[in-house]
């Protein structure tokens, strides 16, 4: 560690539950960010700025300016280009030494392997619920730990699936589509939602990484932004689960 480098992370390094090995773990994770849009903003800018070493955005969505009042990564002048571009730049210009590739493509069942092998832990910041169900089933399938987040209106949930054995999955959650399932287009949200569920999955993630506290594995983080109340709720598996049982 060069002096730039400990003055960069000193507020993390001075805690007990980081520290120089825990930054040393940072540095090394391999991290996907599938959904570059309003949680997916805020998670990998604090990822980024933590000190996480490799970072893969995965969004095939170009900025539009309906975007703006939440997504707060992008600009105006951003409006029309590549999502997963766009902040790919964001988090290089936040953090230089982030190692940080670009894939202009939505997952599915065809391309979800090719593209989340080889990474540590994902982080799921998609709209809807095929494709959460396809990331959810490849986690499983190849190990890798997954932070779940979604947001609607004034609300918002977080939840770790660590993708073992004996831990629940999204499907133990959410088994089927539900029939009314509906997304922030049609329903609204409020941008700061979007920061506050952003930024607690980039906690889970680092948390995760540096094996430092509790995460919400087995667990639901729901919060409330009108009544300005959150709540944790526990999440059994499901011993009868299409996907992990």
């Amino acid at each position: 560690m060069d002096d730039d480098y400990i003055e960069r992370y000193s507020r993390q390094l001075v805690l007990k539950e980081i520290g120089g090995p825990g930054q040393n773990l940072l540095s090394k994770a391999r991290i996907a960010i599938i959904g570059a849009g309003g949680l997916g903003g805020p998670a990998s800018m604090y990822l980024a700025a933590a000190g996480v070493g490799s970072m893969t955005i995965i969004d095939n969505d170009c900025v539009e300016t309906s975007n703006l009042q939440r997504q707060i990564q992008f600009s105006t002048s951003t409006v029309g280009k590549e999502k997963s571009r766009s902040l790919s730049k964001r988090l290089i210009a936040i953090n230089p030494s982030l190692d940080c590739k670009v894939i202009n493509e939505r997952i599915n069942k065809e391309n979800a392997k090719n593209i989340l092998l080889d990474h540590d832990i994902i982080i799921d910041c998609v709209d809807n619920f095929e494709t959460r169900f396809t990331i959810n089933d490849l986690a499983l399938d190849l190990k890798i730990p997954l932070v779940s987040g979604a947001i609607s209106r004034f609300d918002g949930q977080v939840s770790t699936f660590l993708s073992t054995k004996d831990s629940p999955c999204y499907r133990c959650f959410v088994p089927e589509i539900p029939p009314d399932a509906e997304t922030c287009s049609q329903l609204g949200v409020i941008g700061a939602t979007a920061g506050i569920v952003g930024s607690i999955m980039a906690l889970e993630a680092i948390k995760i990484i540096t094996q430092a506290g509790s995460t919400l594995n087995g667990k639901i983080f729901i919060f409330k932004g009108l009544e300005m109340i959150s709540k944790t709720i526990g999440l059994p598996k499901d011993l009868k689960c299409v996907a992990c049982s």
